[in-house]
Formats: C-alpha cells, sequence, structure tokens
C-alpha cells in the first residue's frame, strides 16, 4: 500500500492550482439570458439582449471590431447611457436616462432585481468617478409587447431614487418627430463586437448608422416591421449586436430609437438592425411617468 502522505500532498497541490486557474478577473460578466440561439451557420431574427453561452472573451486587441465595427465612444459622450446588470456585475441590457427617476430600455429586457450602472465608461474597472449604481424598484413594459414579433418593444424602469446629474450622467429628451430615410444617427452600446462569436469591448462602442427608408425595411423584413419599429444600418457589417438591446439610437441630438432586434449573426448584408420607433410612443411614456411619480 502506498503511503498516504505524498498523495495528500498530490491532491493539495493540484487543489490551489484549479483555484488559482478559476480565478476570473473583476468586472463584466456575461450570464445565459437567451433561449433562441440558433445552430451554428444558421441564420434567424432574434433580441439584441446578450446571447446565450456568452462568455467574456475580452481582448487587448485594439482593432477595428466594434459594437460591429464601430470604434470607442469619446468619454462620457453619451452621458445618458445606462447598462442593466444582474447581480450588479452581468451585462443583459443597455438602457437610457430618460428622466431624473426613470429609465427607458426595451421590453424584452425585463428581469427580476435589476443593479443599474450610470456614467460608465468601461464596465471592466471596478469604480470610476462620477459613476452612480442604483436599482431598479419597478419595471412598466408597454401593455402591448408581445413575443416573438416584438412589436411596442420598450419598457420604462423606476429606479429607487432620483439620480444627480452631473459631467457624466445626464437626461435625454425623446424626439416627436419621426425618422426620415438618410438621416444619419448613432447607436451606442457595450454588447458583443463580433457575430456569431462573442467579444465584449473594455469601453462603450458607438456606431453612425443611417435610418432605411420604410420600403427597404419591409423589404428586408417581409411582414415583420409595423409602425412601431424602424430600421437602421450602415455597410460594410456595422450593426448593433447581441448586448446592445435597449441602448439609445440618437438623431440630431434627441433620442429616436431604441436597440430592439435582428438577424443574426448580426451585420448582414441588406439586414439592418430593427429599432423600436420612440416617436409612436411619447405620449405613453409622459402619461406612464407621471402616474408612478
Amino acid at each position: 500500500m502506498a503511503e498516504a502522505g505524498p498523495q495528500w500532498m498530490w491532491m493539495l497541490f493540484a487543489l490551489i492550482t484549479a483555484l488559482i486557474l478559476g480565478v476570473a478577473e473583476p468586472g463584466l460578466a456575461i450570464e445565459d439570458v437567451s433561449c433562441d440561439n440558433p445552430a451554428s451557420g444558421e441564420s434567424s431574427e432574434k433580441t439584441r439582449e446578450l446571447a446565450a453561452d456568452a462568455g467574456d472573451t475580452r481582448s487587448d486587441d485594439d482593432s477595428s471590431t466594434r459594437i460591429l465595427k464601430g470604434s470607442d465612444c469619446p468619454l462620457h459622450s453619451q452621458r445618458w447611457q445606462a447598462a442593466l446588470m444582474m447581480r450588479q456585475n452581468q451585462l443583459y441590457c443597455g438602457a437610457v436616462l430618460v428622466a431624473a427617476q426613470w429609465l427607458l430600455t426595451a421590453a424584452h429586457c425585463r428581469k427580476n432585481g435589476t443593479h443599474i450602472l450610470l456614467g460608465r465608461h468601461s464596465l471592466t474597472s471596478i469604480f470610476e468617478s462620477g459613476q452612480q449604481r442604483l436599482w431598479g424598484i419597478k419595471a412598466i413594459p408597454h401593455p402591448g409587447y408581445t413575443h416573438p414579433r416584438h412589436p411596442n418593444d420598450l419598457m420604462l424602469i423606476k429606479m429607487n431614487r432620483r439620480v444627480r446629474e452631473n459631467q457624466n450622467i445626464q437626461v435625454i429628451n425623446i424626439t416627436s418627430h419621426c425618422p426620415k430615410a438618410g438621416t444619419s444617427c448613432l447607436v451606442s452600446g457595450w454588447g458583443t463586437t463580433s457575430s456569431p462569436s462573442v467579444n465584449f469591448p473594455k469601453n462603450l462602442q458607438c456606431l453612425n448608422i443611417t435610418v432605411v427608408s420604410e420600403e427597404n425595411c419591409n423589404s428586408d423584413y417581409p411582414g415583420q416591421i409595423d409602425q412601431t419599429m424602424f430600421c437602421a444600418g450602415n455597410q460594410g457589417g456595422r450593426d448593433s449586436c447581441q448586448g446592445d438591446s435597449g441602448g439609445p439610437v440618437v438623431c440630431n441630438g434627441f433620442l429616436q430609437g431604441l436597440v430592439s432586434w435582428g438577424d443574426f449573426p448580426c451585420g448582414r448584408p441588406n439586414k439592418p438592425g430593427v429599432y423600436t420607433n420612440l416617436c409612436k410612443f411619447t405620449k405613453w411614456i409622459q402619461d406612464t411617468i407621471q402616474a408612478n411619480s
């Protein structure tokens, strides 16, 4: 019979090694929050909530592959941008600050126990000066939202307290004008920067996109578009993607839309992103905030 001492020491060494290799870096983690991930090589329409089995594969590579082929936003240029987190450090959607105590996001981003980060540029750091951490106390999805077609894809989140606006955090006004084809807009988010594989950026990503005509939008997604949606995209595979859901589309300085859904993989030719058309909901948003304040 072998002596117990050497075997015990080997087991202890193996355990210590496993613990060292298993330590994860602090900051952004990824949670499995989607059940509609298609098989490899297939194409389908899906929301842009964070994809299933999305491991955190951030790297130090500073390539142009951002939000799909966007770039780092100028520091705190998107001061209304919020991150919706599960258990404080797991990104699943974006959101927008539209009133001192209210966020707007996509209805398909509804979760329990939402933690909110405002005033952040990077989600990989533990703390940034000027940031505010809050949590949602009430979620109010639009009553007309349905799955899987995603009409009326918007939701208000009431936070536990009013936000203190500062140089990093600011409310954005919602436009009452519907988007016109050819208008240049900006979409932002911390979602995956590649598709179908997932890679997450260190910093908030920005991308210029162009509003697509209703005729082309309906042609690209036959029978799937209604007046609560609009299409916007760009050439060369530039697109929003999983993890960007609920984030802002800003046109001419006003909040025009929210990241909603699109083709999968993201950035395919003639398959622009589909966004919630907020010009159709200004009264519902105002009335809902007033009734619940």
